[in-house]
């Protein structure tokens, strides 16, 4: 391509508050993927397995979420395993709304300009999900609320406890705004970027 020549792009044609939750979602659900997959290898690290099952080749999470689920949920203390099932049902709940986000065309309809509609091919089905930026602003804290509670199934208490074990810990935006690094500023968005 020469420096004259035109060069075309395809918009997917969201808005900047979609796109940075659609992000977020993603993000979320990738960090909920490698803390499960991380707990579950550290049970069979504890247990002196010396041969990890296939599943923990981690190309398929729902096989992975079930290794986290027979060796880690259901050997937990009462109240720990209380929580951490009702993580992993939350889990499946969403699962089919995340992978229509990832995995789907997304489309709009001059019918209703707030309305997205992810569509995809299962087999021999077509899939179509409809949500909203408001949709998505749920669904984003819906996982982050999964990924505190399967960190810390007893919450602030295990926040506290593990802070203890580790010392001090620092932030990536604040150690971003101690430094006076620009990303400071895209680290600390002002609230209204995602709310509205």
């Amino acid at each position: 391509m020469t420096d004259t020549e035109l060069k075309y792009l395809f918009s997917v044609e969201l808005s900047q508050r979609e796109l940075g939750l659609i992000g977020l979602v993603v993000a979320h659900w990738g960090a909920m993927e490698y803390e499960i997959f991380h707990q579950t290898l550290a049970r069979f690290d504890e247990d002196g397995t010396p041969e990890l099952p296939k599943a923990m080749n981690n190309m398929q999470f729902s096989q992975v979420l079930e290794l986290w689920e027979a060796n880690v949920v259901e050997t937990s203390e009462d109240e720990r395993r209380d929580i951490l099932r009702k993580q992993i049902a939350e889990i499946k709940r969403l699962s089919d709304y995340r992978n229509a986000l990832v995995h789907g065309m997304l489309q709009w309809s001059t019918g209703d300009l707030n309305r997205i509609t992810a569509v995809r091919v299962r087999k021999d089905q077509v899939l179509s999900v409809h949500f909203t930026a408001d949709d998505l602003l749920d669904f984003q804290t819906q996982l982050a609320s999964i990924n505190f509670r399967i960190r810390y199934p007893l919450g602030i208490a295990d926040r506290a406890a593990e802070m203890e074990k580790v010392g001090s810990y620092i932030s990536r935006a604040a150690a971003a705004m101690f430094s006076n690094h620009p990303v400071a500023d895209e680290l600390m968005p002002s609230g209204k970027d995602l709310d509205k």
